[in-house]
């Protein structure tokens, strides 16, 4: 699997049957000249047989080919194994034009331990259509594994529930040729609903360090998964909603909390220091959503209304929310006077259950002919000059075909005179 990718380093993960040196050898794509190779990585028992290999010192702007060698012989691939780096295109051209796939819920049947009955999984040829829409990242939005109850109170189970989903069959050409990145939610942090309360969430944690490859966890005095990342002239500003949460059915007071008081100053702060045109708030469940159901932030008003209070205050432009969770899809605007609309672009399930989202299918702040109770996934791609930059939203079913599109330009985005 490709993890990030900046404008000179890439980082691959590769996860072995036995103890391995890995190694990944590389030359720009349609070259013929000498592969170079990486420095080798030792697969073992420490590291749950995984390995990042972290390459620096790449070309810009470049498609590379490349192979995994496993003690110095290569694994043969039957799809295309390529990762890129970012353009340069800083102070010398207009942002590149690229596109960003995502979605959430991620559930890979397992009959021996999965609840009686019909299997929650299914439709995982949804990898095939957004590895056909050659998107430059995926952006995993939390559910992305399904821990069980024989899981979630061993190390050991933990880690073979993300090895058990991680070689499903119909994701591999997706995880190598598209850069990957994740944030999650309650089902591979602990048990369904879980909080800061779960005994084992630093064993997650590590997990999650594992089997994901993303730029940065946390803040040296701050735990979690959270963090930031930027593609072209986007910057996506990933939440942790579970390491420092509050109990669901604790009392709605202020100090109920979904970031802890760290990770909600620095989201604010890094709101504040960004002047990307559309700054992407990553979120495991509902931002926007105005019901208090489930999951949704509106269970925890004071904390959601602290965030939205401080992205008014200071006046942070060009804020919009991807989420997941809820198993079904929507587009949520919100209007505020003398302000731009906020939207919130909820995406899941990927190949876990649909719902009905029976509680509020009449929902008031939904863009008209969004609604989606199906498998799917979602797409953002921008295009346009720097001073015009343009983002389409799109939403897509298990075998590719459209189901909406929406589009957004950055002026949209930004706050009238005052």
């Amino acid at each position: 699997m490709l993890g990030y990718s900046t404008h000179r380093e890439v980082a691959v993960w590769v996860q072995t049957t036995q103890p391995a040196d890995v190694q990944v050898r590389y030359r720009p794509e349609g070259a013929t000249i000498d592969f170079e190779v990486a420095e080798v990585v030792r697969a073992d028992g420490d590291s749950w047989l995984t390995a990042h290999v972290v390459r620096f010192g790449r070309e810009p702007g470049t498609r590379y080919a490349y192979d995994v060698l496993l003690d110095g012989e290569g694994v043969a691939r039957p799809y295309p194994t390529v990762f890129q780096t970012q353009t340069l295109w800083q102070w010398r051209t207009d942002p590149p034009e690229f596109t960003i796939a995502f979605g959430s819920c991620a559930y890979v049947n397992a009959p021996p331990f999965d609840r009686p009955g019909n299997g929650y999984g299914g439709d995982y040829q949804i990898y095939q259509p957004i590895a056909a829409q050659q998107p430059d990242a995926m952006l995993w939005l939390g559910d992305n594994v399904y821990l069980r109850e024989v899981d979630w109170w061993s190390e050991r189970g933990i880690d073979y529930r993300y090895s058990h989903t991680r070689a499903l069959s119909e994701m591999q050409p997706l995880l190598a040729a598209t850069h990957h990145f994740a944030t999650w939610d309650d089902h591979e942090f602990g048990p369904n609903n879980s909080d800061r309360s779960y005994v084992l969430k630093g064993e997650t944690l590590d997990a999650f360090k594992r089997y994901w490859a993303n730029p940065t966890y946390g803040l040296p005095e701050t735990p979690g998964v959270f963090g930031h990342f930027e593609w072209g002239d986007v910057e996506f500003f990933l939440l942790d909603n579970r390491y420092h949460r509050s109990p669901s059915d604790a009392p709605r007071t202020p100090d109920k909390t979904m970031l802890g008081d760290a990770q909600e100053q620095w989201l604010i702060d890094a709101l504040t220091a960004s002047r990307a045109p559309f700054k992407v708030v990553v979120s495991g469940g509902q931002v926007l959503s105005r019901f208090q159901l489930f999951e949704n932030w509106a269970t925890f008003p004071h904390a959601r209304q602290r965030l939205l209070d401080a992205i008014d205050a200071r006046g942070i432009e060009g804020v919009l929310f991807l989420s997941g969770d809820r198993h079904h899809g929507e587009l949520i605007r919100i209007d505020r006077p003398g302000r731009y609309p906020l939207f919130d672009f909820t995406s899941s399930p990927l190949t876990a259950g649909a719902s009905s989202a029976r509680f509020e299918q009449e929902n008031p702040d939904r863009v008209p002919g969004t609604f989606v109770t199906q498998r799917h996934f979602g797409t953002l791609s921008l295009s346009g000059p720097r001073t015009d930059r343009v983002m389409e939203l799109n939403a897509y079913d298990v075998d590719g075909g459209l189901l909406w599109s929406h589009t957004i330009r950055a002026r949209d985005l930004r706050n009238g005179d005052e």
